[in-house]
Order: structure tokens, then C-alpha cells, then sequence
């Protein structure tokens, strides 16, 4: 199912988008149906903490978009998708090139779809995490999303 734009093309726009551009994010891979996509953060001296880590800010901000793309991508245009909520958990000081996977499963759109077809709102939560160069998880971010049908689609 067709969004209205390409994922090709909505990967470089995503990689010029101010907010991943000057941090160094970048989505390396958004999979033409929606269900799969890898951000990397570089290493830059910009986004170090005052610890040589890497900044929080720039970690929670690789994660921001991309669950919300990707289910307005599966979904189609029926549906109003939004981020709604977001924590982190920060478990070990994220150093160098930094890489968070997002996969959305056939259970999981279908289960949307379920929850929305008469026309109620659903927040569903998705677990990301985000890797070092080790493949050792440095964060934990749980994304909540506001999805509903458009009120034209609704019964």
C-alpha cells in the first residue's frame, strides 16, 4: 500500500530534515513496504555530552519520526497516525556510530487495523533500541502512537 511518497524518496528527505541532518542522523534503509527501517547516529564532536558520550537529545531524536512513518506507509491514507508519547531509558553511555532498527510486523498491522475499523482510536507501543558499534543496547525508547481512521473512512 502506496503513501504519498516513495520510500526512496522519503528516506532523502528524511536524511536533508534539519533535525537529523545537523546531528548526523541518518536513515541508512526504509524498506519499500513500510515494514523495516535502520537510523544510524554518527559520532560527531557536536553530539558529545560533556561525558564523551553521546547526547541524550540526539539518541531520542534518531527514534522521533520513524515508527509514525512507517505505520502511515503500511496503513495507507485512511488513517491519521501521530506520535503521541515517548520515554527512554538510557542503560550504558552511547559512544561512536550509534544504530536503532524499527521492523513492523504483519500481527502488528493487522491488530491496528482490528482495533481501528469502527472508528476508535488506538495507541499502540513500540519498543526500539538502540545499539553501539558491539551490537550492546545503550538505550531502551518506548514510542506510544495515535492511530484512528480519517472520519471520512469511519463507519
Amino acid at each position: 500500500m502506496k503513501w504519498m511518497f516513495n520510500p526512496a524518496v522519503m528516506r532523502h528527505l528524511l536524511n536533508f530534515w534539519p533535525p537529523f541532518l545537523f546531528p548526523g542522523i541518518k536513515v541508512e534503509e526504509l524498506r519499500d513496504d513500510y515494514r523495516y527501517c535502520k537510523v544510524i547516529l554518527k559520532g560527531r564532536p557536536w553530539t558529545r555530552n560533556i561525558n564523551n558520550s553521546q547526547f541524550g537529545g540526539s539518541m531520542f531524536s534518531m527514534t522521533d519520526p520513524i515508527y509514525p512513518l512507517m505505520l502511515m506507509g503500511a496503513l495507507g491514507k485512511e488513517y491519521i497516525v501521530w506520535d503521541k508519547q515517548a520515554d527512554i531509558n538510557f542503560i550504558t553511555p552511547g559512544k561512536g556510530k550509534l544504530v536503532a532498527e524499527f521492523w513492523l510486523a504483519d500481527h502488528e498491522i493487522d491488530a491496528i487495523k482490528r482495533a481501528t475499523e469502527s472508528g476508535e482510536k488506538h495507541f499502540p507501543q513500540f519498543i526500539v533500541h538502540i545499539k553501539d558499534s558491539n551490537n550492546q543496547i545503550v538505550a531502551e525508547v518506548n514510542r506510544t502512537v495515535y492511530i484512528r481512521k480519517k472520519a471520512q473512512y469511519r463507519p
